[in-house]
């Protein structure tokens, strides 16, 4: 076993620098690292980045370099403490105030190490625990985080042990690529399908797909047909926004209602196959509910409808909505506010649909489905490399024997 020794963090580091506030940008300046630029597992993203002026005073002296650790100082309680070791880019890179650059002592800690370990404290919530709060805003003081002791094995055990993490992390990488490239191949495939109408196909609209019943397109009980002190710790399941946020259906905070308080909204009733569309918070936001819910209702935060599949399969309306050129340029238009909050019953109503043959929609849902089986392999793998993942941190930074596990990542 590796002998690991507690040292001051403060004390193996040369240099713990903030960077600088800026609020002017200039499209032909300097790219300057922010809060959205590091993810919550301590990647880089690079979706959107930000220019300030390459003249700032302060930009000389915050320059990264390959192997700087950025640590996330300020932030929401839940996101301060993320922290990136930067790879180096191919353009100058400046940091915002919101970091703390740190520059270990070589001979005592490895960059990369420290980078793995801070991560691992954020993950378990140490800073969050640590920070000081405001209103939307939490911060971990530079003295604090210099104060903060951390196990140190020499530094070959240090390197080898970033090896093994770095390999797994290299394959978890790997696996939500794979995840993403098969969300873009179910989009791909529905627009290389239907993004080109034929001329024969019928023009329609939500409404006269839905299913020839009342309360077909229906939203929850609203004001006091159901009141929050009403949830109870279990009974009928109640679906909320937190189901559909992510575009497929998902139990995320388990809400329930009694079986008496059930028989007076039963008209709110969700069945499978329905198709729930977010209309307040996070708003447009699509998913279909599964075969095998249970009894359950919806909120008024969801738009649930129930559809004639004579006329239109579940799976071909939510990809529809989300994807289809007609349907964002007429949400585009219709809906009010970068996240659609204006989105309404009426406007879900009236969207208007160019709708293919059933046999059409049902080829395009036979492709869909057999993709979803793939990625819920991928999924499954990835839940399986993220415990491998927590464990390998969990055991190496504890001088725990972990050598065995890490043998199942190769």
């Amino acid at each position: 076993m590796s002998v690991f020794v507690h040292r001051m963090l403060g004390d193996m580091i040369v240099e713990a620098k903030p960077g600088f506030a800026c609020g002017e940008e200039d499209p032909d300046g300097i790219f300057q690292m922010r809060m959205n630029n590091i993810t919550r597992s301590g990647g880089l993203d690079l979706s959107k980045k930000r220019y300030v002026p390459s003249g700032h005073k302060s930009a000389a002296n915050t320059l990264l370099c390959s192997g700087d650790v950025l640590f996330n100082a300020t932030n929401s309680p839940d996101l301060v403490g993320k922290t990136l070791l930067f790879p180096g880019l191919d353009e100058p890179t400046v940091f915002s105030n919101h970091f703390l650059r740190l520059r270990t002592d070589g001979e005592q800690l490895a960059p990369a190490y420290l980078a793995h370990w801070l991560q691992e404290q954020f993950q378990r919530g140490v800073f969050k625990s640590k920070c000081r709060q405001w209103v939307n805003q939490a911060t971990v003081g530079r003295e604090s985080l210099l104060s903060i002791s951390l196990p140190v094995p020499s530094l070959a055990v240090q390197y080898d042990i970033v090896s093994v993490l770095d390999h797994v992390e290299a394959l978890r990488a790997k696996r939500r690529q794979g995840i993403s490239l098969l969300d873009d191949l179910a989009r791909s495939t529905f627009l290389d399908m239907f993004g080109t109408p034929d001329q024969a196909w019928a023009h329609v609209t939500v409404k006269d797909v839905a299913k020839d019943i009342k309360g077909s397109i229906r939203t929850g009980p609203f004001g006091s047909q159901l009141l929050h002190e009403e949830f109870v710790d279990s009974g009928i399941p109640v679906l909320g926004i937190d189901n559909a946020v992510t575009n497929e259906f998902a139990w995320q905070a388990r809400r329930f209602i009694t079986e008496e308080k059930y028989q007076k909204l039963e008209r709110y009733r969700v069945h499978p196959g329905d198709v729930l569309i977010t209309i307040m918070g996070t708003c447009g936001r699509c998913a279909v509910v599964p075969d095998d819910i249970p009894i359950a209702i919806n909120t008024k935060h969801l738009c649930c409808i129930t559809l004639d599949r004579s006329k239109c399969l579940p799976e071909f309306l939510h990809s529809y909505f989300l994807v289809h050129p007609i349907s964002r340029e007429y949400l585009r238009r219709t809906a009010k506010g970068a996240i659609m909050a204006g989105l309404n019953m009426g406007l879900i109503k009236d969207l208007p649909i160019v709708l293919p043959p059933i046999s059409a929609q049902q080829a395009f849902v036979d492709r869909a489905n057999s993709a979803r089986k793939v990625k819920a392999s991928h999924m499954a793998h990835l839940v399986e490399l993220d415990a491998l993942f927590r464990s390998l941190q969990h055991r190496a930074f504890r001088g725990e024997q972990w050598r065995d596990a890490a043998s199942l990542a190769c």
